[in-house]
């Protein structure tokens, strides 16, 4: 087990307006003896949160195999203790957050499998600060969603329950796990949001395509008046086409709620009044990129900004202090310039930031309001502390109809002028989704070991408006493919990359990518590995059938002729370069059959292929063992395709070592009567009485 010995203070700060403190040490760099097991271990510390009275924080931090462990904090002293381990078979900690001083709210997640099919396991607790008095909230097997934290600070929270009839708000006291339902399950609705103070003003929900059962493709949304219980429509969203009024937050203060929608074809934040008027107001607009979210604070998440990426994730805050703060803490910390208010005590004078960069994973920091003392408490990535790590440089390279594609280039530490290197083109998930600046565990893993890396935002990345979008990376994927070959050329036309040494590697949707580009270019990369792709347009259409969200995955695919011509596994013949593919056998976001079909395929085209599959690991394969053998079993699959040296020893061992044996815990383990062995969620419970 990890102990808390890189907690660290810095000096208080005298100055009462400009924050003043180091910048974060220039370790002296080291070089890593296994930088496969470095890279790939999961983040020492994540899901941070800090206390109401900002005297202590919790944290989780990784273990053996799965296991997550949760610790707790006394920042006065920097004591640390175990408060509870979970094992992550299947059940591991998700989230810990403080409801009050002394008591938490935990989520579990998992995935196991039954009757040879992958399905996901939940279970939401209540847990002291030391590790006692745990209780299941509501019931072990149903889930639980935590949607207002501010009624915690009386022992109680509001929570969303499924249940066979719909979704309910039940309010549970926390020291018996029990609740008392305060929203019964209404028709539609599937989701709810509060003022943060414990009334439910928001409600959405997704109508059924008239007798088919199927889901529909429209949120459907409704308010209701301050001290009213009748729900009036606030307006649709429609989750295919991206159009359409989407909340985000209620302010109770100026009794409206935040959300985005379309203006001039890119997301834009507005407010819109509650009082029964719907006054609209814009509230921020970006010019050529999306608005994509706000920025809350405290338990109550209170709205102080909205957030956009540009080359940079930024905010705009509208919270005066919290701007000045900002422009403080830049200056204070011009080596992390990102940085965010992850959290903050209830009368928000303790302030829980992380910072971070291109070449530094990140770092947490506590600063008082009061005292204007900023301490260094944590680092996200202890295993890299002082090893060299790449610089990352925003680019744009031009495709063939002359479209500019934005991305990222990142060079090998200390040769951002090289030439002729191996190159890895390293298309992103989604594919709604996007890359940004700053540190990337496998971009940095592979410059470390010499390669370039270029990670473009090809059209149908989100972020940069629907125009960008185009229809989706399925269905215009000849687009999007090529747009990411593009990316290849670029980086041999520059003389950065040698092109008998260009590769290219994706997860998910960047897997897709990374196949279908040896179907629309063959030979233009010389090695291929693919994480969790999707290989088979046709089959994922026919899979979707067994949801109600089917004709919704359907519509998103497509039909046409692009379903076999955009479809790697149906063109396994057209691949020239070596395939290495990588899935976890519990994967729900997309299935290993895809993998395996691909192998298939491969196998009878008479490519050169293999599939590794990791045995308990879903889509993200959190295990820091299973992603160190990822990334060395990789590395040694391209040097071999490339004709580079073959790694290190150490390296090579990692890609065939087996997992290491869980320890035996060393804290509080969850109880076993929390966790029953039928505690999955495929059907949740009813549970509509009060109890």
């Amino acid at each position: 087990m990890r102990s808390f010995d890189f907690l660290v203070s810095l000096a208080r700060l005298a100055l009462a307006v400009l924050l003043v403190v180091p910048s974060p040490a220039a370790a002296q760099q080291r070089t890593l003896e296994n930088p496969a097991a470095a890279f790939g271990a999961r983040e020492s510390v994540r899901g941070v949160d800090i206390s109401p009275d900002g005297r202590s924080l919790v944290y989780l931090a990784p273990g053996e195999g799965r296991s997550v462990s949760l610790y707790a904090v006394d920042l006065a002293s920097g004591a640390a203790r175990l408060v509870s381990y979970s094992s992550g078979d299947p059940l591991a900690y998700e989230f810990c957050r403080f409801a009050s001083n002394l008591r938490l709210v935990c989520g579990l997640y998992g995935v196991r499998r039954m009757d040879g099919i992958p399905v996901s396991t939940t279970q939401t607790i209540a847990i002291d600060a030391d590790g006692g008095n745990p209780v299941a909230i509501i019931r072990a097997g149903a889930w639980a969603d935590v949607i207002d934290w501010s009624p915690g600070l009386d022992g109680h929270v509001l929570v969303t329950r499924g249940t066979r009839s719909g979704v309910a708000v039940d309010r549970v006291d926390l020291a018996t796990g029990r609740g008392a339902t305060v929203e019964h399950p209404r028709g539609i609705f599937g989701l709810y949001m509060t003022d943060g103070a414990g009334m439910v003003r928001v409600a959405g929900g997704v109508r059924a395509r008239g007798a088919t059962g199927m889901m529909g493709d429209t949120l459907n949304f409704f308010y209701r008046r301050a001290g009213e219980e009748q729900w009036q429509p606030l307006g649709g969203h429609n989750f295919l086409t991206n159009t359409g009024f989407y909340p985000l937050s209620v302010d109770r203060e100026r009794d409206a709620v935040y959300g985005l929608d379309r203006l001039d074809g890119r997301d834009a934040l507005y407010r819109v009044s509650l009082d029964g008027s719907l006054a609209r107001e814009l509230v921020f607009a970006h010019d050529s990129v999306d608005v994509d979210g706000v920025v809350r604070i405290g338990q109550r998440g209170r709205v102080i900004g909205a957030t956009f990426a540009e080359d940079r994730r930024l905010t705009r805050y509208f919270d005066e202090d919290f701007e000045r703060l900002s422009e403080s803490l830049s200056r204070a910390l011009p080596q992390l310039p990102l940085i965010h208010f992850a959290d903050a005590s209830d009368d928000e004078n303790v302030l829980l930031i992380w910072a971070g960069s291109d070449s530094d994973p990140g770092r947490f920091y506590t600063y008082d309001r009061r005292t204007r003392a900023l301490n260094e408490i944590m680092i996200a990535r202890p295993q890299l502390e002082g090893a060299p790590l790449a610089n990352v440089r925003p680019i744009t390279y031009s495709t063939a109809d002359g479209t500019a594609i934005p991305g990222y280039l990142t060079m090998p530490p200390g040769r951002a002028d090289a030439r002729g290197l191996p190159a890895i083109v390293m298309p992103h998930g989604g594919p709604s989704a996007r890359d940004e600046w700053g540190f990337d565990w496998l971009a940095q893993y592979f410059a470390h070991r010499g390669y370039a890396v270029l990670q473009p935002n090809f059209r149908g990345s989100a972020g940069y408006g629907q125009d960008w979008f185009v229809t989706n990376g399925f269905q215009s994927w000849q687009i999007a493919v090529g747009d990411i070959n593009a990316g290849g050329h670029w980086l041999v036309a520059q003389g950065i990359a040698d092109p008998a040494k260009l590769a290219i590697f994706g997860w998910s949707y960047g897997g897709y990518a990374a196949l279908q580009s040896g179907v629309l270019e063959p030979g233009l990369f010389k090695a291929i590995v693919a994480i969790a792709p999707v290989t088979d347009l046709g089959t994922l259409r026919r899979e979707a059938r067994l949801y109600t969200s089917g004709r919704n995955v359907r519509e998103y695919i497509g039909e046409g002729p692009h379903i076999r011509a955009g479809s790697p596994a149906q063109n396994a013949e057209r691949i020239t370069a070596p395939v290495l593919l990588f899935h976890g056998d519990r994967d729900l976001n997309v299935d290993i059959d895809q993998s395996r079909l691909m192998r298939d395929r491969l196998r009878r085209a008479d490519r050169a292929f293999e599939l590794i599959e990791f045995e308990g690991l879903d889509h993200q394969l959190d295990d820091s063992a299973a992603r160190a053998r990822l990334l060395a079993r990789s590395d040694a699959f391209l040097s071999d395709a490339l004709g580079l040296p073959r790694p290190p020893s150490a390296i090579l061992a990692s890609a065939t070592a087996p997992r290491d044996a869980a320890p035996e815990p060393q804290g509080p383990v969850l109880p076993s009567a929390l966790v029953p062995e039928d505690a999955v969620g495929a059907e949740p419970v009813d549970q509509d009485e009060n109890e």
